[in-house]
């Protein structure tokens, strides 16, 4: 079965980056003391409000607080939906040296 989801409001639907499971030194984090992500990709933009317009895009990286929205499971995949506002800002990766 496949899933569609639409946003609505204000509101996005991130996919959190994944964690590292070894440290640097090559130990094993058990998922307990992990940290929880604060960085992310944006899969869904709702349309706004009369009174928001949306800033953000379809697969913009961005950063948000470390407990702002609300995790979800659509088809055993994490996500966050939150509103726009939660976002604190977009991650901008150039090439350029």
């Amino acid at each position: 079965m496949k899933t569609t989801t639409y946003m609505i409001g204000d509101r996005v639907l991130i996919i959190p980056e994944q964690t590292e499971t070894m440290s640097k030194g090559g130990l094993y984090i058990p998922d307990a003391a992990k940290e929880k992500p604060q960085r992310g990709r944006v899969v869904s933009v709702g349309p706004g409000t009369k009174d928001y317009n949306m800033s953000l895009n379809v697969d913009d990286i961005v950063m948000y607080g470390k407990y702002a929205g609300t995790e979800i499971i659509i088809a055993e995949e994490k996500y966050l939906i939150m509103q726009e506002k939660d976002v604190l800002m977009v991650v901008k990766e150039t090439n350029d040296e």
